[in-house]
């Protein structure tokens, strides 16, 4: 369980699901062990914080578990994508973690959002990666295409084929460069639906090694801190993916911060409105 998701489910105004995908992972695998090392390296955080105000343990957190994993990418998202849904429907913010970022496929589903915003080193745009049009590679496209979102938004992408820097060129793809994250400013229209995705490799590789395919001259922590308290309070869905084992829990626990600072962000721009 995550340290401090004590809430029944009944009652969750959060609910968090492993997502132990591990099959098309194109260099280092090792994320089906994400999920459970999120959890093991949130331990030493403290329930409160002082930024909010507030507890952890107060803010009707769910753990409801790890939906397992099997080998066909496809049926597994569908899948997922139902007990993502299932949080939708009983008003709670579904919260995922992976796993690679193929799972993002059914945060997005279940969610239905109009905007996408990913935090990510890749721009995910392929339509396939050495031939699978279901590689962790190719999730932002399949967001675009196929999902029903009308705009994305990828902070801190700084590699891509020269077709999808094409793709990017598009008006429904707005690409910040790492070294403009720290000065972007969120600009949704009131009435859109957002969805969070935290690739931990939006991180430079000194902060998050632990992490599959590792790509120098990224965000700092605190950079990607900033982004999630400032899209968090606008999100209905949000999820954080590729970490694995292969670090002395550096990525895990950068991933179990930041999705605290979206639980804590949310519920507190929840309370303001």
């Amino acid at each position: 369980m995550f340290p401090g998701a004590i809430a029944d489910r009944e009652v969750a105004d959060y609910v968090l699901l492993g997502a132990p995908l591990d099959i098309s992972t194109s260099f280092q695998p090792g994320t089906r062990f994400g999920p459970n090392r999120i959890r093991r390296f949130a331990e030493s955080f403290d329930d409160y914080d002082r930024r909010t105000d507030q507890f952890f343990t107060d803010l009707r957190v769910h753990d409801a578990g790890d939906v397992r994993a099997w080998d066909d990418a496809p049926e597994y998202v569908e899948w997922l994508a139902g007990s993502v849904r299932d949080a939708v429907w009983d008003d709670a913010v579904p919260v995922v973690l992976g796993g690679e970022h193929t799972v993002t496929a059914a945060g997005v589903t279940g969610v239905e959002p109009d905007v996408f915003v990913c935090l990510d080193a890749h721009l995910d745009l392929r339509r396939e990666y050495d031939g699978n049009e279901w590689s962790h590679a190719t999730v932002t496209r399949r967001v675009l295409d196929e999902l029903g979102v009308d705009e994305v938004v990828i902070l801190g992408a700084r590699t891509g084929s020269p077709d999808e820097w094409e793709r990017a060129e598009a008006a429904d793809v707005t690409v910040v460069e790492p070294e403009a994250v720290a000065d972007w400013v969120p600009d949704f229209d009131d009435d859109q639906s957002v969805y969070l995705s935290v690739d931990i490799d939006a991180a430079d590789p000194a902060f998050a090694p632990g992490t599959g395919t590792k790509e120098p001259f990224g965000l700092t922590s605190r950079e990607m801190r900033d982004a999630v308290r400032a899209v968090a309070p606008r999100a209905d869905g949000f999820d954080v993916v590729e970490v694995n084992d292969r670090d002395d829990g550096q990525a895990a626990s950068l991933a179990a911060k930041l999705l605290r600072e979206f639980v804590f962000s949310h519920a507190a721009g929840r309370a303001d409105e």
